[in-house]
């Protein structure tokens, strides 16, 4: 009986493993908080009113200074293109994550991720994006892009990705 009953938890335990996605997550992206992937679905990478062109091109991404929600100039440059992408592309909206790396606690790391999500917004939205067209959240630290505990994997880590999805008329 107790061979038959590890038998079967070994099966259950099998099929979910094959169900399950560990690259999807709830927004469509692809990958642990990466943004938006560059294939499938996001149009050609040259046509500069496709998402795909925003992600490789643009760029959708800026990163932070440790424990830090402050924009540098990089990052600010990132985001003026952004933000001139979005202002020709009205047809367009973007959730903006915030992300921290694995040092801190859940709480803080939430935190700090609302922090770099809210100042990239607002970066945006003093650059002339609607405010209506933005959301933020926060990832805190439960989506890294690089999994593990050196500098070059926190620095990655810790970052904004502005997710640029289809709105009305697209």
């Amino acid at each position: 009986m107790v061979h038959i009953s590890k038998v079967v938890l070994l099966i259950a335990v099998l099929g979910l493993a094959a169900c399950s996605n560990k690259n999807a997550d709830a927004l469509g992206s692809g990958g642990y908080g990466d943004g938006a992937s560059t294939s499938g679905g996001y149009g050609d990478a040259n046509d500069p009113r496709s998402v795909a062109y925003f992600n490789t091109t643009i760029g959708d991404r800026v990163l932070f200074a440790v424990d830090q929600s402050t924009l540098s100039e990089q990052g600010k440059d990132i985001l003026t293109l952004q933000a001139r992408w979005l202002m020709e592309n009205t047809a367009y909206t973007a959730i903006v994550q915030g992300h921290a790396d694995e040092q801190g606690t859940r709480e803080y790391n939430l935190a700090l991720g609302e922090r770099r999500a809210n100042a990239a917004q607002q970066f945006l939205v003093s650059q002339g994006v609607s405010s209506s067209r933005l959301q933020v959240v926060s990832y805190g630290k439960e989506r890294p892009i690089e999994i593990c505990s050196q500098e070059s994997c926190y620095a990655l880590n810790r970052r904004s990705v502005t997710v640029v999805a289809a709105g009305a008329g697209v």
